[in-house]
């Protein structure tokens, strides 16, 4: 009988122990959708995009130049002395190496500008979240792409897009 309770006893200890009464609160939220979504986001990715697509002309119009100046220099080649011939391709060359580290620091550029703009929409809603947080007693917000599965009813990012826009309705580039 003593082993008897001894088991019983040991048996409700370990069983009874692991329930859990915890009420935390825990919902999610797609960063991703909130940062091309707002307004803000769609603000800094159409400035973007005209950028780019400028840039764009100017690289393919800067290409034709080279090229053309190319063809016209490979024409004149039999007609010019061979040392003239070399300093013109040493020129050309140094153009198409100009126009490539141009290029390149064009698109570096635009790159931070995104990213700065990024970063800064992401500051702004930080306080959003927190407010959000503690004003509906939640205790962790967790990145859509870190869930697996999930109720949509947790699901916040419709709101936060909307107190986001209303914080944040367009931001400054640099």
């Amino acid at each position: 009988m003593k082993y008897f309770v001894k088991i019983f006893v040991i048996t409700y200890l370990v069983f009874g122990i692991n329930n859990s009464f915890a009420e935390d609160k825990i919902v999610y939220v797609n960063m991703d959708s909130i940062l091309n979504d707002s307004k803000a986001g769609q603000f800094v990715q159409e400035k973007l995009k005209e950028t780019h697509k400028s840039n764009l002309s100017i690289f393919k119009s800067t290409e034709e130049k080279l090229k053309k100046d190319e063809k016209n220099l490979l024409t004149k080649k039999n007609v010019m002395a061979k040392e003239e011939f070399e300093e013109k391709i040493k020129l050309l060359r140094a153009e198409a190496q100009q126009y490539q580290t141009d290029r390149r620091t064009k698109i570096e550029e635009l790159n931070k500008i995104g990213n700065d703009a990024r970063s800064r929409i992401l500051v702004a809603l930080q306080p959003i979240l927190a407010k959000y947080a503690e004003k509906n007693d939640i205790s962790i917000i967790v990145d859509k792409k870190n869930v697996i599965v999930g109720k949509t009813n947790l699901d916040i990012t419709k709101t936060i897009i909307d107190e986001l826009n209303k914080k944040l309705p367009s931001i400054k580039l640099n």
